[in-house]
């Protein structure tokens, strides 16, 4: 299916805003019904406004913690989660290359 670049109106703004051939096909690709109704600036105002991280536009979590392997002090990109394991890069990449050859 050959796609091409739309022009559409935004619903709050009334401004005009294309709808990219390549933005057409990820949403056929994921089987979506509609075309979007919001240009990039209103959907971002929106989704803020309805604390919604907009894409792209996210907070990085960053914890402190101890590697449950080998006890160092590590930062994960993550709030871990009572009873679960939480490593350092090092012992991470450790055990996958050992459950990768196993």
């Amino acid at each position: 299916m050959e796609f091409q670049d739309k022009v559409l109106k935004c619903v709050d703004c009334g401004a005009d805003f294309i709808f990219t051939a390549g933005e057409q096909l990820f949403f056929h690709d994921k089987q979506f019904k509609n075309e979007p109704k919001r240009c990039k600036n209103c959907k971002a105002k929106r989704a803020s406004s309805l604390g919604i991280a907009a894409p792209g536009n996210y907070s990085k979590t960053e914890t402190r913690t101890n590697c449950s392997q080998c006890g160092k002090e590590t930062t994960v990109p993550f709030k871990p989660t009572q009873g679960r394991p939480v490593f350092c890069r090092e012992c991470f990449q450790q055990r996958r290359t050992t459950a990768a050859t196993a």
